[in-house]
C-alpha cells in the first residue's frame, strides 16, 4: 500500500471511532425516508383534471424519495463532517505537521477526497439496500446509468465539501453553515415537500442550489432510465469549480 492509500486507510479508522458522525451519516437520512415514505406512500397521482396539481412528477412518493435519499446522504456527510474535519486538521496543528512531513498538498486533498467517497457510499448503499428490501419501492431503474449518475452526484458534492473546508475559519464555523445548508438544501431541493407544492420563490431559489441538479441526475436512470443531460452538465461544473476553489485556496494554517 503506499503513502496515498495508507493515509486514506488512516482518516476511514478515524471516521469509525466518531460514533455520532457515523449514526448521522448512515442512519438520519434512512430514518426520514422511513417517515416520508409512510406519510405518502407509494401510489402515482395522476392528477384529477387540467387544474389538478400533479407531485413528484407524477411518480410514487416513495420513489421520487429514494433516488433523492441517496443524494442527501451523500450531503450530510460531505458537507457537515468533510470541511469540519480539514478545518480541525488546519486549527490543531495536523496539516502543519503534515507540511512539515513533506506531505503534498494534493496527497491531503486526495487522501480526503476517497476517504469522503467511500464513507458516503457506504451510506447510500446501505439506504438503497434498506429500501429496496423493506419499501414498496418499483423504480423503472437503469442500474449503469444510476450508477454512473450516482458518481457524479457524489464526486460533485465531496469537492463542494473540500471547497467548504478551504474557505471555513474554524471547525464551529464549518459545522454550523454545514448544518445549516444541509437543512435548507434537504427542505427545498426534493427531499422535503414535494417541489410542486412550494411556493414560487422557494421553488426557484431551491433550482439554483447544489443539491437539486445532483438530486436530478440521480432521479432520471432511477425514475424512467433515462439520463438527464442538461443537469449532469451543471453538476459537473461544481464538480469542476469546487475542486478548483479547494486546490487554490488551500491552506496548510
Amino acid at each position: 500500500m503506499g503513502p496515498l492509500g495508507k493515509l486514506t486507510a488512516t482518516e476511514l479508522r478515524l471516521f469509525l471511532r466518531e460514533p455520532i458522525t457515523v449514526v448521522f451519516t448512515l442512519a438520519l437520512p434512512l430514518m426520514i425516508l422511513y417517515i416520508l415514505g409512510g406519510v405518502f406512500g407509494n401510489e402515482v397521482d395522476a392528477g384529477g383534471g387540467p387544474d389538478t396539481l400533479v407531485v413528484y412528477r407524477g411518480f410514487g412518493a416513495t420513489n421520487w424519495y429514494t433516488a433523492a435519499y441517496v443524494a442527501v446522504a451523500v450531503a450530510g456527510f460531505t458537507l457537515i463532517s468533510v470541511p469540519t474535519h480539514l478545518v480541525e486538521y488546519r486549527e490543531t496543528g495536523v496539516l502543519r505537521r503534515f507540511r512539515a512531513s513533506a506531505v503534498p498538498r494534493w496527497m491531503v486533498l486526495a487522501s480526503q477526497f476517497l476517504n469522503s467517497l467511500v464513507i458516503a457510499s457506504v451510506g447510500a448503499a446501505i439506504l438503497l439496500v434498506v429500501a429496496l428490501l423493506t419499501t414498496d419501492v418499483d423504480p423503472a431503474v437503469d442500474w449503469v446509468r444510476f450508477a454512473a449518475a450516482y458518481l457524479l452526484g457524489a464526486v460533485a458534492l465531496v469537492c463542494i465539501g473540500l471547497a467548504l473546508g478551504t474557505v471555513m475559519p474554524t471547525a464551529r464555523a464549518a459545522q454550523s453553515a454545514g448544518l445549516v445548508l444541509w437543512f435548507m438544501l434537504l427542505l427545498i431541493c426534493g427531499g422535503g415537500p414535494p417541489p410542486e407544492v412550494l411556493p414560487d420563490a422557494l421553488r426557484t431559489l431551491g433550482q439554483w442550489l447544489p443539491l437539486s441538479p445532483v438530486i436530478e441526475v440521480l432521479q432520471e436512470p432511477w425514475l424512467t432510465g433515462g439520463w438527464a443531460w442538461s443537469p449532469s452538465l451543471v453538476v459537473l461544473g461544481m464538480a469542476a469549480a469546487s475542486a478548483g476553489v479547494a486546490w487554490f485556496l488551500f491552506r496548510w494554517e
